[in-house]
């Protein structure tokens, strides 16, 4: 039973998952896309002039039908990514995509919001519905509504298929994913890992019925052999491995191969592109982002390469340099780099994953991040029962205001499990918007993909699984504190998405802070605080390697780019090759350690063959210029309660009403620097 006082508050049903099967997907939608259609055919059909209440309103609802229908079926395929989701999901998928291209190439719907924003009544809107005009014709125009008849035709094609190939890419990496494992009998070849990993291997194996362990390429079970295990070629098993995901090379070549996807993805990108208007995919990509075009963007990422390579060539050498002293390493390769990284760090800070990981157990970091976001917002954050999920381990929560009125709710799905997609997100289950029933508050997915309690004691987290975890509930924060009451610009809707990154970026922050760690890392048997050496230590690691770390994401960001903008139609390619030769390009001018030639890192690169960072992976390293100056603010005013209202009131609470630069201008009084982030990486000294 879902509760009803909780429902009664938030004045929205919420999915009811221990009710919906796959089997109910697809005539559900069906049901709803007729009855938009219907609707949306009555509402063109009269001949008065068109206003807020008689176009937009409407719209707006049409939109909330198919969220709801939608998103718990696009949301389980991620989460419970069975046979039966997977069939449910590739039927209901073309239906939406032909819907959505219908309704963006409709010229009577666009002539009316033309008509809409050359009204009188258009004078008198304020800033927010003019954005939400102007966002919707923007996006016409991006979607070929001036187009002839015949090339209308070939961009819903091409949609089509792109939405067919970007699902298949993701289904691929997902079942390689799956189907490997490796079962280690001899515990001897485990040494060096930690109690807790062989723990969760032995389990692993006993699920299976076998005896010893399992391996897979989860990333939990991954991490913990890439950085710990002793093994040297065991290392190396599982970095090939991993490295070859879903391509045509490594232990499973051909079998779930994403070459030929990645080619005709990024043919029909450019296809696409061209139609528009524009000389490639790069282009479009930036017509709703902060950047002004690809080139600004290349400077931005090639200028912080230059900044970040001599300070990435140093901790390379210093690597290569320890392993070859500890262990008489000469031929140190890519499955060696995270093994040292930990021995270095350890070595050098007197800090290791291991020993912090004690004073992380899940539970407790997971109310400290919320007593951060009372703290700074103002606001409570409790947990409910009564609600239905997806899976036992998926927990729910309710925010409310100062006066303890509830204004939005989260579902946090924390631990790596089979058929769920790995990494870590989040999602919209309902958006906010004002109807005449009153408001519809919002509600989010929180999904991460950590490392299950071990029996007898809770999940114990790494730093860099906390991090993960405030990362992805400043995502959260931006769905679930809007005040903007139109939907299509409330929380994450609308934001240029090159800014969408800043306030899961700016949660980070928190989890280096003193004030903040000392308040929720504590010994998980003990309780005690984390020893004021121990923090310091933590402290320190930020910076520790940060520039191999910075190199390694402007490499992604590079090629990303340069992989849509540059791409040549005429030019044949098979398995891959082009995407290959780029790459070896973007390492040749940013890399300081290249990885062997069987690595196929493209192959799983799911950000942007499959999701939506398609030519704006740069936003990463663009919003952490944005989240470190924000940060700043907070540094230079000793942490003012006022600061932390200022963030919520101008970055959080206004969504997408605003263009993103307005708003930071708003809260920061000026144009963001890149000095805090340098300062922050420890990188000020290359500048």
């Amino acid at each position: 039973m879902q509760n009803p006082l909780l429902l009664d508050a938030l004045a929205q049903p919420l999915p009811a998952f221990d009710a919906i099967r796959p089997e109910h997907a697809e005539p559900a939608l069906d049901e709803v896309l007729a009855r938009n259609r219907a609707e949306l055919e009555q509402l063109l059909a009269r001949n008065e002039a068109p206003t807020w209440d008689t176009l937009i309103e409407p719209l707006e609802d049409m939109s909330d039908r198919i969220q709801r229908a939608w998103g718990p079926v696009s949301h389980l395929f991620s989460v419970v990514s069975t046979a039966d989701w997977r069939r449910a999901y590739n039927a209901c998928l073309p239906k939406l995509t032909e819907y959505s291209v219908e309704v963006s190439q409709s010229e009577p719907l666009f002539r009316a919001y033309e008509a809409l924003a050359a009204s009188a009544e258009y004078q008198r809107y304020g800033a927010v519905r003019r954005k939400v005009i102007a966002d919707a014709l923007r996006d016409f125009r991006l979607s070929g509504i001036a187009l002839p008849a015949a090339e209308k035709a070939r961009y819903k094609d091409i949609s089509l298929r792109l939405s067919e190939l970007q699902t298949k890419f993701e289904e691929n990496l997902m079942d390689a994913i799956q189907a490997w494992g490796k079962h280690v009998e001899d515990e001897a070849l485990l040494a060096g890992m930690t109690d807790a990993a062989k723990q969760a291997a032995r389990a692993r194996a006993e699920a299976k019925g076998l005896k010893g362990y399992w391996l897979t390429l989860d990333f939990p079970s991954y991490d913990a052999v890439i950085s710990y295990a002793d093994h040297r070629e065991l290392r190396r098993e599982l970095y090939e491995a991993f490295a070859t995901r879903a391509s045509d090379h490594g232990p499973q070549a051909g079998q779930f191969d994403n070459g030929a996807l990645m080619e005709e993805i990024l043919a029909l990108r450019h296809e696409l592109a061209r139609l528009l208007g524009y000389a490639n995919y790069a282009e479009l990509s930036l017509a709703t982002k902060m950047a002004e075009s690809p080139d600004e963007v290349e400077r931005f990422l090639v200028d912080l390469a230059q900044r970040a390579k001599p300070r990435a060539q140093a901790d390379l050498d210093e690597l290569r340099a320890f392993a070859r002293e500890r262990d008489g390493l000469d031929d140190f390769a890519p499955w060696d780099a995270a093994y040292y990284s930990e021995k270095l760090k350890e070595q050098k800070l007197g800090l290791s994953d291991e020993e912090l990981r004690p004073y992380f157990a899940f539970d407790r970091v997971v109310r400290g991040m919320f007593d951060v976001v009372q703290r700074l917002y103002g606001i409570g954050i409790d947990k409910v029962d009564g609600i239905a999920t997806w899976h036992a381990d998926v927990s729910t929560y309710v925010l409310k205001d100062g006066d303890g009125v509830p204004f939005g709710l989260f579902y946090l799905d924390p631990y790596a499990r089979a058929e769920k997609r790995s990494g870590a997100w989040m999602d919209e289950c309902i958006n906010r918007r004002r109807t005449p029933g009153g408001v519809q508050q919002p509600v989010a997915y929180l999904t991460c993909n950590f490392t299950p309690p071990l029996p007898g004691q809770p999940a114990l987290l790494t730093h860099d699984e906390v991090v993960t975890l405030f990362h992805e509930f400043g995502h959260g924060l931006h769905h679930l504190l809007t005040r903007v009451d139109e939907a299509s610009v409330a929380g994450i809707h609308g934001v240029a998405w090159d800014a969408v990154e800043l306030p899961s970026q700016f949660m980070e922050n928190w989890c280096y802070d003193a004030a903040t760690l000392k308040h929720f890392a504590r010994h998980w048997q003990s309780g005690a605080p984390m020893p004021e050496e121990l923090l310091g230590k933590l402290r320190q690691s930020r910076s520790f390697h940060a520039g191999l770390g910075t190199v390694r994401q402007l490499e992604f960001a590079l090629f990303d780019l340069r992989l849509h903008r540059d791409f040549d139609p005429a030019r044949k390619s098979e398995h891959g090759a082009r995407v290959l030769e780029l790459l070896d390009r973007v390492r040749d001018e940013v890399a300081v350690m290249k990885p062997p030639a069987f690595n196929r890192m493209p192959w799983s690169f799911s950000h942007i063959f499959a999701g939506g960072y398609a030519a704006g992976y740069y936003s990463y390293k663009w919003a952490e210029v944005l989240s470190a100056d924000a940060f700043a603010a907070f540094e230079e005013s000793e942490f003012s309660p006022e600061i932390g209202y200022r963030f919520r009131d101008t970055i959080l609470a206004q969504g997408g009403s605003k263009d993103a630069m307005d708003l930071f201008v708003e809260f920061r009084g000026r144009k963001p620097s890149i000095d805090a982030l340098l300062r922050h990486n420890g990188l000020g000294e290359t500048a």
